[in-house]
């Protein structure tokens, strides 16, 4: 170790390998953060809803909690205490505090239910109930670099190790993020997820120990003895940077990860694809930063020249996808290869997300490099380093979430992030404007005599370069927010008439030339009026409106084309309508364009749009429905595996009054036998005499509606045909009618099975619950697979004539059987 610079603050004996040591231990320590930070984000979602507010504010209190540690850590905790052991207790902690999270949820669910609400109390209650939960735990993660800190020198090489340890921690959270997305989560549970979390804590925790008992002759630096009151003057300018480079290093992921999700596909295996690459990108960066650390005499000046390379790397990174990966002509495996498909995914990642996420993980430690010579307590020079890099994260992660994307667009949006990251130049290279004093030695002299260019021309070069590069952002092509990752395939297959960016999603409306109209959510159709699609739409009211007595209240969850819920407004004796969507910008603009499918349900006084989280509004509503039908998005997208699980199907059944009916959608194209049978099986398990009823394609399978009530079913097929031939129900058989159901006998022949007929089919099946979320794993591996036909195949199998389901007349029966293939 060298003498003149020493790396640790204890005694001369204490040997520098236990640094990269503590470098293992502080990945370690990231990983576990990491693992705690999905498992919590999963778990919570489930009470306060996964809309772009309530993510916002649970991801600014979880980060909050870290910049509020950091910052008051020094100020709690004795300098003299040993930084190893406080580091030991810190990882205890954090420990002890996951596992009372993961007990301690039922009671918070239990709570929150019977006090949360709609509006903005329920979003300041969603706060509340954030703090409740991850305060704690995320304040003691926050604190652990700080306290650590301690044990380093203020030494351009002491402080090279602090950026190290922050680069390690990061690098950790990528094999966290990457061992909770693909095996934790995939083959097991939230709780099997915190039981190893908190393993990897007291694994760390006892190494701090040990490491503190073969150190007892630490040694505090004079600095301890110092003033605890010494502020960091001068030093304001420096955290303003550092939060800048926060705050748009947050605002991108919250932009690309939207804009890769389009590219790859929303599942939960692509969120966790970017997560790792971006913080990879960190890591690596931070370790960069700090080994640049020891080889410049001015860090500030560094930590400028980034946030300048920032703003053609934010350009760069624009470019590419707008420009240049939405065209990548990839031909995703359809059958078995898999990985070679999140292969691809990562090099596109690595093409847009890396380069700019090195210079944001490198600003760190150039950050700590320029204000240490004004610091004389390192925990006190980490934390307000750590504490105004995080501050500007959750501003950036919030700004961008909720106000810049909804209201500018992604293209405006990262124009403003090249804006800020100019001005962090700007202000880490202010005190270089100043003229430099006349010099008067021989070597100066002759330098004098060179050309130079000032800082103040090459400043304003840097911002005429960051305005070029800003003006220079491309449009996203309006094809990747309609067809994601197949647009190369599509290219020119449709007129557009409507493209949008809101706060929740991007959405985008289009016309084929045979006139068909289509709506777009997330790089997939979601809706259309396409004979096939309007079938089921129309199925997913009519079937269980005509099955019901007498339909009076209806909740429809997920608004899409209104096509399902301009289907009730046909019933005269329906009263009130609620249609629950979590995207505002669906109902208001979207569903204008299929005002003739949907029969302009919006202008009809019975109907009621509420914009929130479909679980957690039934979760807090205290209404009870004659029907609930449910047209979530594809369970292959992230978040949407919550209204799939056992739990929400229980919390569906309390909100029917008796006798009421609840109808789900089923997709079997892009999915997976496995993914099918978990969301049948799951159903089946809440609703024990559910049905199936198929929408299906000259009998190839497309998607099915599963039925689900109390008792079980008994279907009259004369009196349902009364019932149509009725005065106040020619409406409605106009409108089954044209999506080809001429009598109640054609409406009934897509009778496809039912729960007891298929108990064999579903043995072994994955029960999606709230705990594991088991489908959007499952569901996430068959994103390009097309094994619709085989599944909907080995269904039938399983098929048999529902004799005690449907009665009727003996014409009726016989005319059934023949369209169920019964007889010839």
């Amino acid at each position: 170790m060298n003498r003149q610079d020493p790396v640790l603050s204890s005694s001369g004996s204490v040997p520098s390998r236990y640094l990269p040591l503590l470098l293992g231990a502080f990945a370690a320590s990231g990983c576990a953060a990491l693992i705690y930070e999905i498992v919590w984000f999963q778990v919570l979602e489930m009470v306060i809803g996964s809309t772009a507010v309530s993510m916002a504010v649970l991801l600014g209190t979880y980060m909050g909690g870290m910049s509020l540690g950091s910052l008051f850590l020094p100020h709690l905790i004795s300098a003299r205490r040993h930084p190893l052991r406080v580091y030991a207790g810190l990882e205890i902690g954090i420990g002890a505090l996951g596992l009372a999270v993961l007990f301690g949820m039922p009671s918070v669910v239990r709570f929150y239910t019977a006090t949360a609400g709609h509006g903005f109390a329920g979003i300041l209650l969603r706060g509340a109930v954030s703090a409740i939960c991850l305060l704690l735990p995320t304040m003691l993660m926050g604190a652990t670099l700080p306290a650590l800190s301690r044990w380093v020198e203020l030494t351009p090489r002491g402080v090279s190790w602090l950026g190290f340890f922050y680069g390690g921690n990061t690098t950790g959270a990528v094999f966290g993020s990457l061992l909770a997305g693909f095996y934790l989560l995939r083959l097991h549970d939230i709780t099997t997820a915190t039981y190893v979390a908190a393993s990897i804590n007291g694994g760390v925790a006892l190494l701090g120990l040990g490491l503190a008992a073969g150190t007892r002759d630490f040694r505090p630096s004079d600095w301890q003895d110092r003033d605890r009151a010494t502020r960091l003057r001068g030093a304001w300018p420096v955290l303003i940077v550092i939060g800048l480079s926060g705050f748009c290093a947050l605002g991108a992921e919250v932009i690309w990860t939207r804009l890769l999700s389009l590219m790859l596909g929303g599942t939960v295996y692509t969120f966790s694809i970017i997560l790792a690459v971006f913080l990879a990108g960190l890591g690596i960066g931070s370790g960069l930063g700090s080994y640049l650390t020891r080889r410049t005499a001015r860090p500030r000046s560094a930590l400028g020249s980034a946030q300048l390379f920032l703003i053609a790397a934010i350009a760069l990174a624009a470019f590419m996808l707008a420009k240049i990966l939405p065209y990548w002509s990839i031909r995703y495996a359809s059958t078995g290869h898999l990985w070679s498909n999140f292969f691809m995914d990562v090099v596109r990642c690595l093409c847009a997300v890396f380069p700019p996420a090195l210079l944001w993980g490198a600003s760190f430690p150039l950050a700590l490099a320029a204000v240490a010579p004004q610091a004389h307590d390192p925990g006190r020079l980490v934390g307000r380093v750590y504490a105004a890099n995080t501050a500007g994260a959750i501003v950036g992660a919030i700004g961008f979430s909720l106000v810049f994307i909804p209201a500018l667009g992604t293209r405006h949006s990262q124009r403003l992030m090249i804006g800020f990251s100019a001005a962090a130049a700007l202000l880490a290279f202010a005190p270089y404007l100043r003229r430099n004093r006349p010099r008067t030695s021989l070597a100066d002299g002759l330098q004098e005599r060179r050309p130079k260019i000032s800082p103040a021309i090459r400043l304003a070069a840097g911002a005429i370069l960051a305005a070029v590069l800003a003006w220079s952002v491309p449009q996203v092509p309006w094809e990747l927010i309609a067809y994601g990752r197949k647009l190369p395939e599509r290219l020119g297959e449709a007129q557009l008439l409507y493209v949008g960016e809101g706060m929740n999603s991007s959405v985008a409306v289009t016309q084929l030339d045979n006139d068909v109209r289509r709506f777009h959510v997330s790089g997939k159709v979601e809706a259309s009026s396409d004979p096939a699609d309007m079938r089921v739409q129309r199925m997913l009211g009519h079937v269980p409106a005509l099955f019901h007595a007498n339909p009076r209240t209806v909740l429809v969850v997920g608004c899409g084309a209104g096509v399902t819920a301009g289907s009730f407004v046909l019933y005269s004796g329906v009263k009130r309508i609620v249609i629950c969507e979590i995207e505002p910008l669906i109902p208001k603009v979207v569903a204008r364009y299929f005002g003739e499918q949907n029969y302009d349900m919006l202008d009809d006084p019975r109907v009621e749009v509420v914009y929130d989280d479909a679980r957690h509004f039934i979760l807090t509503t205290k209404e009870t429905f004659d029907i609930i039908t449910s047209d979530p998005i594809h369970p292959w997208v992230k978040g949407s595996a919550a209204l799939y699980t056992e739990e929400y199907f229980e919390l569906c059944k309390r909100h029917l009054n008796p006798g009421g009916i609840i109808a789900q959608w089923v997709p079997l194209y892009e999915s997976t036998m496995e993914a099918v049978k978990s969301e049948i099986a799951t159903f089946f398990d809440v609703y024990p005499f559910g049905t199936i009823w198929s929408n299906d394609i000259v009998g190839v399978g497309y998607d099915v509606v599963l039925i689900g009530q109390e008792d079980a079913l008994r279907i009259d097929l004369d009196a349902l045909q009364e019932r149509l031939d009725r005065e106040d129900h020619k409406a409605v058989g106009w409108s089954i009618g044209e999506v080809g159901f001429s009598s109640a006998v054609d409406l009934v022949s897509t009778y496809a099975g039912q729960a007891p007929d298929l108990g064999p089919w579903l043995k072994g099946a994955e029960i999606n619950r709230d705990r594991n979320l088991r489908l959007q794993y499952l569901a996430g591996m068959g994103l390009n697979l097309q094994q619709s036909l085989g599944i909907y195949e080995d269904l039938l199998k399983y098929d048999r004539f529902p004799k005690d389901l449907i009665v009727g007349s003996e014409k009726k029966m016989q005319a059934l059987k023949r369209l169920l293939g019964q007889i010839k």
